[in-house]
């Protein structure tokens, strides 16, 4: 009798130990990571997966615009709304935080000088950069103690979706989704590296087709049927567009558009700024559409040609700043040439996008 109770507690304490085993296995893989709510349909299924990986997931919702659009509405309010909404339908912690004065000292600030330069700046790219990857991550391992960071880009790393692949003494790289159509990884090509090795994309190998299935069949069909956000964060939904909204921030200077052709005058622009190579505008009287293909900032002229296909709208040569590697060194088959001794060239391949018509698509490579 003493042997079977023997035998029954020895294997109620097997079964107890073993609990406790696979309870402390789950609790060691399940980390805690911050997700990055923007309220649309791709960080809310990032959140999905991570929750679904067994990962402690708190979402946090970044502000960095607070101006009302032409119709009193800030959109960054609905988005938080949404992004609480999700969070509240996946039963996980909501946060919120604001880096509006960042924003605009670091962003916005930066774009207008940018702009009343004659360049055409990329917003994206400095908001990834300085806010999301730079303030948004200092923020969440200062104050929320989290083992990572995660975001419903569109992007891969040398690490893994999850960071399943880190390497504590390797730098981390930068690679392309398997959506290229949605690939966002050129908005993301000057993220820190010591944010990039910490960060997880849990859409680097879905595409956003599947990304919206899975919304539907988790409950989300209100955030799958959000109309996709394709412009610039701060500029909303404004009817009157970007044009009208740069200057509420600029001071028009108004000049003469010529044609490139024949050199003569044919319209008037508010503004060198106002404007980007490849735009397209209207000439009247012109059978063809015209192009923006040049631009005299200090003559305050912009030049036109007319048709998509006009030699005028493209290149064979182009000078770049200094750039920026994310591995924090150049690669091998630069790495041992001069600045002098590197020419890079342009691959002449045509890409249509939806915001702009024609352009050239610059491959870069050493010769």
């Amino acid at each position: 009798m003493w042997t079977s109770k023997r035998l029954l507690w020895s294997k109620r304490l097997v079964q107890e130990v073993s609990r406790s085993l696979l309870h402390t296995s789950q609790n060691a893989k399940a980390k805690r990571v911050v997700l990055g709510m923007s309220g649309g349909v791709d960080s809310s299924v990032a959140a999905h997966l991570l929750k679904s990986k067994g990962f402690e997931v708190i979402g946090v919702f970044m502000k960095n615009w607070d101006i009302v659009d032409e119709q009193g509405i800030c959109q960054a309010d609905k988005e938080a709304e949404d992004a609480e909404y999700v969070c509240n339908k996946l039963q996980i912690p909501f946060k919120h935080v604001s880096f509006v004065k960042e924003y605009w000292s670091e962003v916005f600030n930066k774009l207008v000088e940018e702009y009343q330069a004659g360049l055409t700046p990329n917003p994206d790219v400095d908001c990834n950069r300085f806010i999301k990857f730079g303030h948004f991550h200092d923020y969440c391992k200062e104050n929320i103690d989290c083992n990572a960071i995660a975001t419903g880009h569109y992007a891969r790393t040398s690490f893994g979706d999850f960071l399943e692949d880190f390497r504590p003494n390797q730098n981390v790289q930068l690679l392309i989704a398997m959506d290229r159509i949605k690939d966002q990884t050129f908005f993301l090509s000057q993220v820190p590296q010591d944010a990039l090795r910490s960060t997880m994309f849990p859409l680097g190998h879905m595409t956003k087709d599947v990304v919206k299935k899975v919304a539907i069949s988790i409950g989300l069909e209100k955030i799958a049927d959000k109309k996709e956000s394709m412009g610039i964060c701060f500029v909303g939904k404004r009817k009157s567009g970007f044009q009208e909204f740069l200057k509420e921030y600029t001071q028009e200077k108004p000049g003469a558009i010529i044609d490139m052709e024949t050199y003569k005058e044919v319209g008037e622009h508010q503004g060198c700024h106002l404007w980007t190579l490849g735009q397209g505008l209207k000439i009247p009287g012109k059978k063809y559409k015209s192009y923006v293909c040049q631009k005299d900032v200090e003559k305050n002229l912009i030049y036109v040609c007319y048709g998509e296909q006009h030699p005028a709208l493209f290149c064979e040569n182009f000078f770049t700043d200094d750039p920026y590697w994310i591995d924090q060194r150049a690669p091998d088959a630069l790495s041992n040439r001069s600045k002098d001794q590197v020419p890079f060239r342009i691959a002449k391949n045509l890409f249509k996008s939806q915001n702009f018509k024609k352009l050239v698509k610059v491959c870069l490579y050493s010769s």
